[in-house]
């Protein structure tokens, strides 16, 4: 019997048109894609997308609902599900910020974006979503682009505070924080305006007026890319 790392005999070896002998082309840094036709949307485009925003921006059901709704294969990639991989030695933040809570995170915005780009790697367009500070450019903005690559395409989702209150406050668990730790972010977050970076207050959206705003922002973006 061979042992783990010895090849199969000859005659177990698959076809080259067997299922489970896909070449995958490996992953590099993602550039702009070309514009898509006028008055399209996003098109068949495949990009690489950050949404930006506070806890209860409606992130994350944005960014689903948005690639969910593409007729060209679209991943969504969420860091609060990548940074929750972590079971046995969880750090959350809310119980303190410190180096263990700091390095779960780096580590997973490093992994979302080599996920990122064996995906588009591969034809596969992402949206990664993370609360993205702009007075911390390293680690935040910067540190995306070094992990994904320069055609990234940040978006910021930025709703009114007493919204963001509203839709923190329906939520659970962890991911659930104090109505004074959601202010102080949402007042963090007002730094992007003057940034040059796209910004929807989707104060007043769905969710489907939202993603529909979100397509028409980035059709803009793929012809004029933002300074960042």
């Amino acid at each position: 019997m061979p042992g783990w790392g010895a090849p199969p005999p000859p005659s177990a070896q698959p076809r080259p048109d067997a299922t489970g002998h896909v070449q995958l082309p490996p992953g590099g840094p993602v550039h702009l894609p070309s514009p898509p036709p006028a008055d399209s949307g996003t098109g068949a485009a495949t990009l690489a997308v950050l949404l930006i925003g506070p806890a209860g921006a409606g992130k994350t059901t944005v960014a689903r609902h948005w690639a969910t709704r593409r007729r060209v294969p679209t991943a969504h990639i969420s860091l609060d599900d990548v940074r929750e991989w972590v079971c046995s030695g969880f750090a959350d933040p809310q119980s303190g910020w410190n180096d263990h809570s700091e390095a779960q995170y780096r580590l997973a915005r490093r992994t979302c974006g080599f996920a990122a780009r064996n995906f588009l790697a591969n034809g596969i367009s992402c949206i990664l979503d993370d609360a993205v500070f702009p007075d911390r450019p390293v680690v935040g903005l910067g540190g995306w682009k070094r992990h994904v690559g320069p055609g990234l395409l940040p978006v910021v989702l930025l709703p009114g505070l007493e919204i963001v209150l509203e839709r923190n406050a329906e939520r659970s668990g962890n991911r659930r924080l104090s109505d004074e730790e959601v202010a102080t972010i949402h007042g963090r977050m007002a730094g992007w305006y003057g940034s040059g970076l796209p910004i929807i207050d989707n104060s007043k959206y769905d969710v489907e007026t939202t993603a529909r705003a979100l397509d028409e922002v980035l059709a803009r973006a793929i012809a004029s890319p933002p300074s960042w």
